[in-house]
């Protein structure tokens, strides 16, 4: 097998096989777990002190509510490849609801997107058929598209129906005669809601592909919540690292690659980064064309973000909204759609696109016996400090009127507050850089190895590679394969590493 020539080539001393991983985000624990797997002696270096980047839970309000600093619900990990060849539904309780995500309306009973794709479609109405015929294709063959867009779109698709299909709809979709599918502003509100999460331009390539793949997956293996916050995913990784002899260091900031301790790259030595490209510019070896690209490298608008610690449960006027952890704000397909232009050109929207979780609803472990708490965000311009609590929270009091006599605390994240916790959230960019089609071919560079750099043995695993923004560790294990298929000289697949077929 591959991997086994690996295996052989360290054992008898042809490789030093010593990995260090700057920053332990799901995609840098990713790749030091794959690494430490395969029998390299690996080191994870983490500035903060605690590991997980936006995989961390924390006591950001009141003592007893427990608030996800970054991510907080994981379509991702579920159908991730590399999380299911680790094993990582385990070791983490996944709480799946049977509503994957609702979007309220004023004038209209809320849209929810239910695990059960044909109970979406009845409660759809007349759009039932038009929403079975854009998912239901994307949703039963949800391990192809993740095989598709989980990589990078810089080769022949392995599944080319099911590419071919998702092509279709994001052509559709992305463009201003998407909602012409629909017949009812629920069902065209419904997928917006999923589109904005692309944080870019709307309606855009982009954001329809983002949607999609989303939406694919809440009617799949559904939007789960891992119970106790995503802090023990996290976990789950550093003790799977941990296991296979791997040491994590917390409170090592790397500032610069000048003078780093890593060891030797000519006797295989390995350095993975799971952070901004930029910290390669502070490699004087840097060749000048690839410097050159990583400055061109663009970054998109930031996050606001809004904790709150509550009374009780959200009183949405609507109540099946309170059966769905996550929660779309912002009206009408037309008022997102505003709003994400609005962020677009540098302007804050007066009435904001909100991203709502509350994992209370399926997590009692996160608040207080008959407490709640709440996780929202909204897109702001790149780098502002402006404080959108207000926007937010009228947002929230608009299909739940009542909703703010609840508030107990509120702690509230700036997106240049975000950038400087953070440094691989440049600006606030939550998304490791602007999420165009452009930059999901030119992510960092154009290239079928992109998490390759030209320095030797520096391998770049960050959402800035491919497939970009979500908790799916892909980033990490593509770097991490990567480096073992350079080492080895031949190709390196997932069975090589974890076993199995």
């Amino acid at each position: 097998m591959p991997g086994q020539r690996i295996y052989e080539r360290w054992q008898t001393g042809g490789m030093a096989a010593h990995a260090t991983v700057v920053g332990s985000g799901p995609n840098g624990l990713t790749a030091a777990a794959t690494l430490a797997r395969a029998g390299l002696r690996v080191r994870v270096l983490e500035a903060a002190d605690t590991i997980g980047g936006g995989l961390r839970t924390e006591a950001l309000t009141l003592p007893g509510f427990r608030h996800d600093v970054c991510s907080a619900v994981h379509p991702a990990a579920l159908t991730s490849p590399v999380f299911r060849a680790l094993g990582l539904d385990r070791d983490v309780s996944w709480l799946i609801p049977d509503a994957s995500y609702a979007h309220p309306l004023d004038d209209a009973p809320a849209a929810i997107a239910w695990r059960d794709l044909d109970r979406t479609a009845h409660d759809l109405g007349p759009d039932g058929r038009a929403w079975l015929a854009a998912v239901r294709p994307l949703a039963h063959h949800i391990d192809e598209l993740v095989s598709f867009t989980g990589d990078q779109l810089v080769r022949m698709p392995r599944h080319p129906v099911t590419a071919a299909r998702f092509g279709f709809r994001v052509l559709e979709q992305g463009t201003s005669l998407g909602a012409l599918g629909f017949r009812t502003p629920r069902a065209a509100a419904l997928l917006a809601g999923a589109m904005a999460h692309a944080n870019t331009w709307m309606p855009s390539l982009a954001s329809a592909a983002a949607g999609l793949l989303l939406t694919a997956q809440a009617h799949a293996g559904g939007w789960p919540v891992p119970r106790g916050g995503a802090q023990v995913i996290a976990e789950a990784l550093a003790a799977d690292i941990r296991a296979h002899g791997g040491v994590i260091e917390t409170g090592r900031r790397v500032t610069s690659l000048d003078g780093l301790d890593w060891g030797d790259p000519a006797a295989g030595d390995l350095l993975i980064l799971d952070t901004s490209p930029r910290l390669l510019l502070t490699d004087s070896a840097l060749p000048t064309g690839y410097a050159r690209a990583v400055r061109r490298y663009r970054y998109g608008p930031g996050v606001m973000k809004v904790d709150v610690a509550l009374d009780g449960p959200i009183p949405w006027r609507d109540p099946n909204v309170g059966r769905a952890p996550t929660v779309h704000l912002g009206g009408t397909r037309e008022e997102i759609i505003a709003a994400e232009q609005d962020v677009a050109r540098g302007r804050i929207p007066a009435n904001p696109y909100v991203l709502a979780v509350q994992p209370s609803v399926i997590d009692p472990t996160r608040a207080p016996a008959g407490k709640a708490v709440l996780w929202a965000y909204t897109h702001v311009p790149l780098g502002s400090r402006a404080d959108a609590t207000a926007a937010v929270l009228a947002q929230i009091e608009r299909f739940a009127p009542g909703a703010r006599d609840l508030v107990l605390a509120t702690h509230s994240t700036t997106a240049a507050s975000r950038g400087r916790r953070n440094p691989a959230e440049i600006g606030g960019d939550i998304s490791g850089g602007a999420f165009t089609m452009a930059q999901a071919i030119r992510r960092p560079v154009v290239s079928r190895h992109p998490w390759r750099t030209p320095l030797p043995g520096v391998y770049l695993a960050s959402s800035s590679t491919p497939p970009g923004p979500g908790v799916h560790g892909m980033s990490g294990w593509h770097a991490a394969r990567t480096a073992l298929s350079d080492a080895a000289g031949v190709p390196i697949t997932l069975a090589d590493v974890f076993g199995g077929d």
